[in-house]
């Protein structure tokens, strides 16, 4: 193909963005929504089932960290697909001048973090994380490109499915160099290779073979982020030291982890490889025990209270408070010198009046109240007390009488 031909009466092509053995990448014209788009057309040998497949998977994704596919379909060169044209350039022409500051840093790995985690979330995998997939539009928002659906050669290195493993040896995962399939922890470990990089300017593992490049990322360990740059966020080294480990389970699981890393700024647990949500507020534990005790003390009052109702209201009410305050008044006098007082059980007589006999230790004769009168006896010097009965009446009837003994030493 060349520059000013048409694909399938519609799209345009202006320039040769990229060629690999699978497909070519143009920069075209949509001449019927007058738009500039990123075509992708697939070579004869590459195979058409698998990227219809994937093509209709993309196609259903719709986020702004994630490159949008416009259009699929095939005319007499084969398969090609319209995607989002994206004209702030890779992230790789950024990283040619070294680190990058921790602020833009950061932002951009948010974004790759959020793409992530919207293709993880829809059971996708990108295989092929790495600077040269990762572009910026005109807002300067990071969006993840080419999610494994066609591999475009962007210098030596690169690996693809002809040679039964995906990825750039530079980025590519443990698992991944040993043949076995990707998953999730896969693009956590190329997204830790491409953070390791923004933080310091250098690679993790560098060799001049790409299979001792794929052994290195499989048995080496990297220097740590701190000793290629002191003035690296604490955070984002520890992140970056996380989603390098050589086991896929030791690693942040997926995007959705990674992104919740970046927005809470706490670390990653390094026993189980989850975010440690922060302690409770002692504010709140404080509030909740002085409610409690608060609910206590209001309960307690209310049962006074209708104790002291109820034993005002009842027919010998006024008897009931009276005896009560003398029998605080006697154990006033009385607490300092004798022992504490003795109730015996109330037991109830139907037909007696209430009788209260009260016996001292200093004086052997019993005294005994007279029966209720309409005119209350007057107080006597020392008054017996007298206990409440131990249950309510249930019935509007009249209240049964209620004899009561207290024992005065």
């Amino acid at each position: 193909m060349r520059p000013g031909d048409e694909i399938a009466g519609r799209y345009r092509l202006e320039e040769l963005r990229g060629r690999g053995a699978m497909s070519e990448v143009w920069r075209a014209h949509d001449e019927r929504l007058d738009r500039t788009v990123a075509l992708k057309q697939l070579s004869g040998a590459a195979d058409r089932d698998r990227f219809h497949r994937e093509a209709q998977a993309v196609a259903a994704l719709a986020h702004e960290n994630v490159m949008r596919v416009y259009d699929y379909g095939e005319d007499e060169a084969g398969p090609f697909m319209s995607l989002e044209w994206l004209a702030g350039g890779t992230l790789e022409s950024r990283l040619a001048e070294g680190a990058l500051p921790p602020a833009e840093t950061h932002r951009i790995a948010h974004g790759m973090a959020a793409g992530l985690a919207h293709l993880h979330a829809r059971g996708l995998v990108h295989r092929d994380l790495k600077p040269t997939n990762v572009l910026f539009d005109e807002e300067n928002r990071p969006k993840l490109a080419d999610l494994g659906l066609a591999r475009i050669a962007a210098g030596a290195g690169t690996l693809t499915e002809a040679g039964t493993v995906l990825g750039t040896a530079a980025y590519i995962s443990p698992e991944q160099a040993a043949g076995e399939a990707a998953g999730p922890a896969s693009d956590v470990y190329s997204f830790g290779v491409i953070l390791y990089r923004m933080l310091t300017g250098a690679l993790p593992f560098s060799a001049a073979d790409p299979f001792e490049l794929m052994r290195l990322h499989q048995t080496a360990e990297p220097p740590p982020v701190e000793a290629l740059n002191p003035d690296a966020p604490p955070e984002l080294a520890a992140l970056a030291a996380a989603a390098l480990r050589k086991d896929p389970s030791a690693r942040p699981p997926d995007g959705g982890a990674l992104l919740a890393s970046l927005e809470t700024g706490v670390p990653v647990d390094d026993d189980a490889t989850r975010i440690i949500p922060p302690p409770p507020p002692v504010v709140a534990a404080g509030r909740s025990r002085r409610t409690m005790a608060l609910a206590a003390l209001l309960v307690a009052l209310a049962v006074a209270g209708a104790a002291l109702a109820w034993a005002v209201t009842r027919p010998d009410g006024a008897k009931a408070v009276q005896t009560t305050t003398r029998h605080h008044a006697t154990t006033r006098s009385t607490t300092s010198s004798r022992p504490a007082t003795t109730f015996p059980t109330a037991q109830t007589q139907p037909s007696q009046p209430p009788t209260t006999t009260a016996q001292t230790t200093t004086a052997p004769p019993t005294t005994t109240a007279p029966p209720p009168t309409t005119t209350p006896p007057p107080p006597t010097t020392t008054p017996p007390p007298t206990t409440l009965p131990t249950t309510l009446p249930t019935t509007t009837a009249t209240l049964p009488s209620v004899s009561t003994t207290v024992t005065t030493p």
